[in-house]
């Protein structure tokens, strides 16, 4: 066998691998969250919008929910408003609350959908805003037993899921913006992981994979966890052994879980085409949680 030979057979050997994982998933929805290293370097920025389109036309429903953190805080700076946080959450007073929707809604949004676009798929760019996606409340904190005013900081109260379906039912790949609305119309910043976990329970979704910038979830001597039950990760945050922001990305599979979720991962997305790797091969990439 040439050497041309073997590289055509290791290329029909992977697809032949897929294929009871492309049956298995086939009408199914992924909820995906897109954030970290894959959001702002342009090489993983396309293979992530090359993934997405893939899934979608071997039957696969994605819905993907991003982030932006990052460009929010440099947009500020830009504009000369200093940000700040609170245990890690943005402090967002109104004039914060329209950089964000300017950059979460806008400027993020809209690359995304473009990239995803320029591969040959359908997306649609979205907000929790339109067609009343969202129904937010505002978020409350107790620091030391003190009530703490975070602004415009919501959580979900609410998903009303009818625009993604009506999306889905045509083919469209919808692309949602983590911001909410309240009963007075105003918007609020949500967490993103929240967002997803929230949209893949109210969607009946069969999985919900978070984009990280580690490999998974490690133990206590640091190697790699590729499975975790439900109550090994609730020990492992007891433990401290998953502690920092890692918390929030395995509280949202947690509840995603308890909500119907057939599965969750925590993949790293600084790997050129981790999504695929993770879920249509045997061994996987990241980290699944599962009841």
């Amino acid at each position: 066998m040439t050497e041309i030979e073997k590289i055509l057979l290791d290329k029909a050997n992977i697809l032949v691998e897929a294929l009871p994982y492309i049956r298995k998933f086939y009408g199914k929805i992924f909820v995906i969250k897109y954030g970290g290293a894959a959001q702002k370097e342009l090489p993983l920025k396309d293979a992530f919008a090359k993934d997405i389109v893939l899934l979608n036309f071997i039957g696969i429903k994605p819905i993907v929910v991003h982030g932006g953190g990052p460009k929010i805080t440099e947009t500020m700076k830009r504009l000369g408003k200093e940000p700040h946080f609170i245990n890690g959450h943005r402090v967002t007073d109104r004039e914060t609350m329209e950089v964000v929707e300017m950059v979460l809604g806008g400027i993020i949004n809209k690359e995304i959908v473009q990239l995803i676009n320029a591969h040959g798929g359908k997306a649609v760019g979205l907000t929790g805003k339109d067609g009343n996606l969202l129904r937010t409340t505002k978020k409350t904190m107790k620091i030391k037993e003190q009530e703490t005013d975070l602004g415009f900081v919501g959580e979900i109260e609410q998903v009303s899921t009818d625009i993604l379906e009506t999306l889905q039912r045509d083919s469209f790949i919808p692309v949602v913006a983590p911001i909410g609305f309240d009963k007075n119309g105003n918007s609020y910043n949500i967490n993103a992981d929240t967002v997803a976990s929230s949209i893949a329970v109210a969607v009946g979704a069969e999985k919900l994979i978070l984009l990280t910038d580690v490999k998974g979830i490690s133990d206590e001597t640091g190697n790699h966890i590729p499975t975790l039950k439900v109550e090994e990760a609730l020990k492992l945050i007891g433990e401290n052994i998953i502690s920092g922001g890692m918390i929030p990305k395995v509280h949202a599979c947690l509840n995603a879980l308890t909500g119907g979720v057939r599965k969750t991962h925590i993949i790293d997305g600084r790997i050129p085409h981790s999504l695929i790797l993770e879920i249509f091969t045997k061994k996987g990439i990241g980290t699944e949680i599962v009841l």
